[in-house]
């Protein structure tokens, strides 16, 4: 059982280094535009606008 715990405090110890390096990686200004995709998707690096389409449902 000894054995078993061993193994799973270390799974843990990588999980928690990897989230922490994921984390830093990630709140770091200069590398964030290159690996999160959610500036594109709030249309912040595009300077066009698009006609907007009301529509009333009655």
């Amino acid at each position: 059982m000894k054995h078993v715990e061993r193994i799973i405090v270390k799974l843990v110890v990588i999980q928690i280094i990897c989230l922490v390096i994921a984390q830093f990686i990630m709140t770091n200004h200069q590398l964030s535009p290159y690996l999160s995709k959610v500036i594109e998707y709030e249309g912040v690096t595009k300077d066009s606008y698009s006609k907007v389409v009301e529509t009333f449902d009655q």
